[in-house]
């Protein structure tokens, strides 16, 4: 059955066609194999109006089965809006939108309202309404036949019959396996077994909304909704959602600005700027390189047009009056008048601009710990910390949520006293602190203008307005109350506050979240040129890649640290988890053995002799790609430390992307050849 659902103002008309299919669906539930049940959404010509101006209008596209499709666009483009009209929580002025019927959506926004009357693992299973309401079926029809003794009645067998009916629903919804489940995505999301009998509201609500995003999941419907799903999520639980996302049999939309969850994630791109709609078949990064690839071949073929078209003006009005050339003038006013003209796609190209003031001179330490215990109440987060941070460092803090990373952080600013131990700031060390929920902290009920004059000091309160021209703020914006701002709005606001004054310590607590590509791209740029130290807090591997040298893992209560970028870092990890592996099973191996052992030790050796003279054959070809690509990146880098130079490259995001690409390739091509050297 399809739904064909009309929007004109308040007015909707449903017509359903094909009756059957609910019938096929509830014996044979989603599966992508099935052409039959292929997962379809078909919204033509969607408009808008917020105040008087439309957010989009005849905004058209299809979604087709197992579509894996990233919205993306500036901040307030309208992505939340269309997923909010996809889950029909709002409808559009006009337009028409069908969904194949008996088909769910599974919604996740960017913020909502948790049942606090219920423990993790309650608002988790009720995921599973219809399973649940089978399984009540399936005892109270099992209890009536164990009454009966008219095994051959009409009315027995039709009793009998619905038993086998929802039995094999059950078992198709995976009703057997709820607990498995439910268990295996909340450990995925980060979760631990003895979280399960806590509370809701003792969580956070970024936990909170991690449960509601296990129940989506569980549910399992036939099109998956995300509105920012990783500004909840670590690294690890990053990586667990992209890989159960890919093994997903429906089809997914979904808002981000991480790019590179984006890339690993979707397989088609959908821009909305201006109120209208680039669609691609491709990942993020192609995306970027595949737009500026239009937008080029554009503005050539409107180039050339423009000279052949000024040429056949200049024919026209030189011959116009001569007789002689009558005809030809004829033809080729009829010939401009039959051209196709070349039209150049309008792009929203503006970005915030700015740069940190240069960094005051510090004492050469500037953050040192030593048998540092934090924690609330008695509860302990992080117990005998010893760190230290020099003048100038770069450093990552990375972990799961809640292993002590903002902790840490507050106890840095001095808004958190150590239970144990110390923690000093160096010598004229200056703090510009951006807090994870900063935004939050704004006042609501003053305007932007006198957000940012309430701190705005000496010779800086005449360029107020110029400040926050850079963010994106227009003459009537700075009169808005920040109430009305959306979320990365008052984030941009909230590093405008951050120029006001130097500082020679920046400690930025998840600044991305809510930053659009484009303004997460400025601000990377600018910490690149940064010159004082950085601590940066942050989940979002591909911001993180380049900008940091030293990597803090929070774990257990303990830091463990890593030297290099976060690739790195990462790479690292998997290979502890490999070698830990490999150690736990030449353990188990070892109790195998017996009498035989000194023999297969020779086997081993020769086999190892081989694989060593074979590899060595492979060292000298490694180490020439090593090069060619340390040169490489170095080219780079060199072009990052001009961005007058290279403004359309560095925007794009192609630097970038090829800065990453490589950092992998000699991250892996050296781990090989440490590999081989062993």
């Amino acid at each position: 059955m399809i739904n064909f659902i009309f929007f004109r103002g308040a007015k909707i008309v449903f017509l359903r066609l094909f009756f059957v299919r609910k019938f096929l669906l509830f014996f044979y539930p989603y599966s992508s194999q099935n052409p039959i049940f292929a997962a379809m959404i078909s919204i033509h010509k969607l408009a808008v109006n917020f105040t008087g101006d439309f957010l989009f209008r005849d905004l058209s596209f299809v979604a087709g089965d197992r579509e894996r499709i990233g919205l993306v666009g500036k901040n307030g483009a309208g992505k939340s809006t269309l997923l909010k009209i996809i889950h029909k929580e709002i409808e559009p002025e006009s337009g028409a939108m069908v969904i194949t019927a008996g088909f769910r959506t599974g919604y996740l926004p960017q913020e909502m309202a948790a049942n606090f009357s219920r423990n993790v693992w309650e608002e988790t299973v009720s995921a599973f309404v219809e399973q649940k309401q089978l399984e009540k079926n399936i005892a109270h029809i099992t209890e009536q036949l164990s009454l009966r003794e008219d095994f051959e009645s009409e009315s027995y067998h039709k009793l009998a019959q619905q038993l086998a009916d929802c039995t094999e629903r059950f078992h198709l919804l995976g009703g057997s396996t709820m607990d498995a489940d439910a268990e295996k995505v909340l450990l995925g999301l980060g979760f631990k077994q003895t979280d399960f009998a806590r509370p809701l509201r003792e969580f956070s609500s970024g936990w909170q909304m991690r449960v509601a995003l296990a129940k989506i999941l569980l549910q399992k419907p036939e099109i998956i909704l995300l509105d920012e799903p990783t500004n909840h999520l670590d690294i690890e639980s990053i990586q667990w959602l992209e890989e159960y996302l890919a093994n997903y049999e429906g089809a997914l939309i979904m808002v981000s600005h991480d790019r590179a969850f984006l890339d690993r994630v979707t397989t088609r791109t959908i821009e909305i700027t201006l109120g209208n709609i680039q669609d691609y078949k491709c990942s993020y990064s192609e995306y970027v390189e595949q737009r500026l690839e239009r937008i080029e071949t554009q503005q050539a073929a409107f180039e050339n047009q423009q000279k052949e078209i000024a040429q056949i003006e200049r024919f026209i009005e030189r011959f116009r009056y001569k007789a002689t050339k009558a005809k030809q003038v004829q033809s080729r006013i009829k010939l401009l008048d039959k051209m196709d003209k070349v039209v150049v796609d309008e792009v929203d190209d503006s970005a915030i601009s700015f740069k940190f003031p240069p960094a005051p001179h510090s004492g050469k330490v500037t953050v040192e710990a030593k048998q540092l215990c934090l924690g609330y109440g008695t509860f302990n987060v992080l117990k005998d910390i010893d760190m230290h941070l020099e003048r100038g460092e770069r450093v990552a803090f990375v972990g799961r949520n809640g292993e002590g990373k903002s902790t840490f952080v507050k106890s840095i600013v001095g808004e958190l006293a150590p239970q144990k131990g110390s923690i000093q700031l160096g010598h004229q060390v200056v703090i510009g602190y951006y807090a994870q929920n900063q935004a939050l902290l704004l006042d609501p009920n003053k305007t932007v203008f006198e957000t940012i004059d309430e701190v705005a000091v000496g010779d800086i309160r005449p360029k107020i307005r110029t400040i926050l021209g850079r963010f994106l703020f227009t003459t009537e914006d700075t009169e808005k109350k920040v109430a009305v701002l959306s979320g990365g709005e008052k984030s941009r606001l909230a590093l405008a506050k951050l120029l006001l004054s130097p500082f020679n310590l920046l400690i930025l607590d998840e600044p991305t979240n809510h930053l659009d590509m484009a303004s997460k791209d400025v601000l990377k740029n600018a910490l690149l040129h940064y010159s004082g130290s950085l601590i940066l807090v942050s989940h979002d591997r591909d911001f993180l890649s380049g900008l940091c040298e030293k990597i803090f893992e929070f774990k257990d209560k303990k830091i463990k640290t890593y030297i290099g970028d976060v690739y790195d870092f990462l790479e690292k990890k998997k290979l502890d988890s490999l070698n830990e592996l490999q150690r736990k099973v030449n353990s188990g191996a070892g109790e195998e053995k017996s009498a035989s052992v000194n023999k297969e030790n020779y086997l081993q050796k020769k086999e190892q002799e081989a694989l060593q003279r074979k590899f060595q054959n492979q060292l000298k070809k490694l180490e020439t790609e090593i090069g060619n690509d340390v040169k490489a990146l170095h080219q780079i880098e060199m072009k990052l430390a001009l961005p007058e130079q290279y403004t359309k490259e560095i925007e794009s995001g192609v630097l970038y992307a090829e800065y990453e690409r490589l950092k992998n390739s000699i991250a892996e091509k050296e781990e090989k050849w440490m590999e081989l050297q062993i």
